[in-house]
């Protein structure tokens, strides 16, 4: 009887020790989900450093454009809408914003039911509102809208037309930043080369930078349904010149395990380094969700000539949840 006490009570304490184990663990599971990182989920993406905070934007949500902060580029917060449709002209199709800090207010330059559209805010974070319900060409659809400002001070918009499939066309803009001056829309780069003749006649997603008097143009070209979708570049002395595509295009296509790369943009990170973020498929099987990556650019003098560069190797920003 004694025997079978002891027997009894070792039995309910290794029950106790295992309950507890097994409550231990599934606190431990519980804190590992708690702790769970994803990618990034922004195509189109761009990233603008603001008080020593990176903020992204980009394609994503059908409510209007999202808003995601870092303070190393490594791990992302997502902050909530920035825009809300409600503030918008438009109520779907919201594509490839970019934000810029311009005289104590925020422009964000972004993409609606195919027509291309400002709105201010006078925070990062948002909420920006379209003050004045209608694109910023009316009576034609157009996407990809990038703003560059010269050193003069003078504002230029880039942005893409459907007049010979997808091509890159650049004007000038009012000093409000809103207003297009039409009479000074020019044509800049359209598919010329063997590389963007994949799938279909494509050349959008352009961004400016400017080096020692030269202009610089990276742009993507085929579908960003394509796993060939990649990023070239074009210099120009001249914003409203001719425009020279790199005869080494592309300089970015299908890096490492990554298909569908492109609809980038720059950006330079707290160290002074410029950056390159830019968007690539699920995987090699899927497209959707795409997904925000981060690489390096820099520059090579060739026959005295700085020659743009992007590198292979990038970051992997994780969305902390």
């Amino acid at each position: 009887m004694k025997k079978n006490l002891v027997f009894i009570c070792l039995l309910i304490l290794g029950t106790l020790v295992s309950c507890q184990s097994a409550s231990s663990k599934k606190d431990a599971d519980n804190t590992a989900t708690n702790d769970v990182k994803a990618p990034v989920p922004l195509g189109d993406p761009f990233i603008m450093l603001h008080d020593g905070v990176y903020y992204a934007y980009g394609t994503h949500s059908g409510e209007g454009i999202e808003v995601y902060t870092s303070d190393d580029l490594l791990t992302w917060k997502y902050k909530g809408i920035a825009l809300n449709k409600k503030d918008s002209w438009a109520d779907r199709w919201f594509w490839a914003p970019e934000v810029y800090a311009v005289n104590g207010k925020f422009y964000m330059y972004y993409s609606a039911d195919e027509h291309i559209c400002v709105a201010i805010a006078d925070s990062p974070a948002g909420p920006f509102v379209q003050e004045k319900k209608e694109p910023m060409i009316t009576d034609e659809k157009c996407i990809d809208n990038s703003l560059f400002i010269d050193d003069d001070g003078t504002p230029y918009l880039t942005f893409v037309r459907f007049n010979d499939g997808n091509n890159i066309w650049i004007a000038e803009l009012e000093k409000d930043l809103v207003t297009i001056k039409k009479e000074t829309m020019h044509p800049c780069l359209h598919v010329s080369q063997e590389w963007e003749e994949v799938w279909p006649r494509v050349n959008e997603g352009s961004f400016i930078v400017k080096r020692n008097g030269l202009y610089y143009m990276s742009y993507s070209a085929n579908s960003y349904e394509s796993p060939f979708y990649g990023v070239g570049c074009a210099t120009a002395t001249d914003l409203m010149g001719t425009w020279s595509k790199y005869d080494e295009n592309p300089l970015l296509q299908k890096p490492g395990e990554l298909v569908g790369v492109g609809h980038s943009a720059m950006f330079t990170d707290k160290a002074g380094k410029l950056r390159i973020v830019y968007h690539a498929h699920k995987d090699k099987e899927k497209i959707h969700p795409r997904a925000m990556y981060i690489g390096e650019v820099s520059f090579e003098n060739a026959n005295g000539v700085d020659r743009m560069r992007i590198s292979k190797e990038y970051i992997i920003p994780e969305l902390v949840k």
